[in-house]
């Protein structure tokens, strides 16, 4: 019964068994392994883009930094949303990487809306050389509360950079459950949309440590070479960062994995909707955020349920209150947990 994270679910069998056959011989350092050819041929073929720069570091820290680090001057500002993982989670490496730029808040909740980012351009630019000039826009999908932007929800907050000649960064850690859940390709979710380089997730769907970095223009394609060595995240024995890769992208096992983890998802979810838990946010692809009575939480603690209390404490005398969760799901998720899990509520 996990539903802490999708960070801490196994590797795929895949991904194991492409290691264990990589791990054999010498290969070249770095990158120039004949496995990383590989890769970049899945990723292009897959995102329809054949002359996309495909880069892999370890962390999405890494690759939401050094990619954004691309496309940001030291004296501009990045927007994004107040719960985006580059702002919340990410120790100020996006403004580290950066050089020092800063980050805009867009006011509203995990999803921009087109008005709210405009009205966060205006507002910058407008103390000339005193204040920070306009950067990148960072949009998060899946986002920080489980949301999916539609693909005309995308192209409108792409328009709007577009507008004011500001280019897109889509953090995809979980790319693969957003493009799932809507039921389009890598590339209509990308440069389609205008999305100019994407952070395309690997390890919280199933891989051990590896992150891809798709740059759709291959002009920033050395710099960020430059900058990923000049970060300290240049794997030397690169070629198990490529086995991670290629074994994901091999057979669809990536597009089998995020189905696995949504379903698993929309099972738990029916199940909390009957046992008569609310939801703070509407579930979308495999994050839930749902809430039910404290008596229940701790009927699943002293289980050995694994997932996180939201909004509440479990310390209290009301057993009726209603304390929130965040439970999300992985690949390897199984019904027999699941129902398991809401046995207790």
């Amino acid at each position: 019964m996990f539903f802490a994270s999708d960070n801490a679910g196994p590797v795929l069998p895949e991904i194991m068994q492409r290691l264990n056959d990589s791990n054999t011989g010498y290969a070249m350092p770095y990158g120039n392994d004949d496995i990383m050819d590989e890769v970049r041929a899945a990723i292009r073929t897959a995102f329809e883009a054949p002359e996309a720069a495909v880069y892999l570091v370890a962390t999405g820290t890494a690759a939401n930094s050094l990619a954004l680090a691309c496309y940001t001057q030291p004296w501009q500002t990045i927007f994004c949303t107040p719960v985006a993982h580059i702002h919340e989670d990410e120790c100020n490496a996006p403004e580290f990487y950066a050089g020092g730029a800063k980050l805009t808040l867009v006011p509203g909740s995990d999803k921009m809306t087109p008005d709210a980012l405009r009205r966060s351009i205006e507002g910058e630019e407008v103390r000339g050389v005193h204040g920070p000039q306009r950067g990148p826009v960072s949009i998060t999908q899946v986002t920080e509360r489980g949301g999916v932007y539609t693909l005309d929800e995308l192209r409108a907050l792409t328009a709007v950079a577009k507008n004011y000649d500001l280019p897109v960064h889509l953090d995809g850690a979980r790319f693969t459950n957003a493009m799932v859940s809507l039921g389009c390709t890598p590339a209509d979710m990308t440069w389609k949309s205008g999305v100019d380089v994407v952070s395309f997730g690997g390890t919280k769907n199933g891989c051990m440590g590896v992150e891809a970095v798709v740059f759709f223009d291959p002009k920033k394609a050395w710099e960020f070479e430059l900058r990923r060595k000049r970060g300290a995240h240049l794997f030397s024995k690169h070629r198990y960062l490529s086995a991670q890769m290629a074994g994901y992208m091999a057979n669809d096992a990536w597009i089998d994995a995020a189905t696995k983890a949504n379903a698993n998802c929309a099972r738990l979810a029916e199940g909390l909707k009957a046992k008569g838990a609310t939801f703070l946010h509407p579930v979308e692809a495999n994050m839930i955020f749902a809430a039910f009575p404290r008596s229940a939480h701790h009927r699943l603690h002293d289980a050995g349920a694994m997932y996180y209390i939201w909004e509440g404490s479990l310390e209290g005398d009301d057993p009726d209150e209603m304390l929130a969760a965040r439970l999300v799901c992985d690949w390897a998720g199984t019904d027999e947990n699941t129902d398991k899990f809401l046995s207790y509520l």
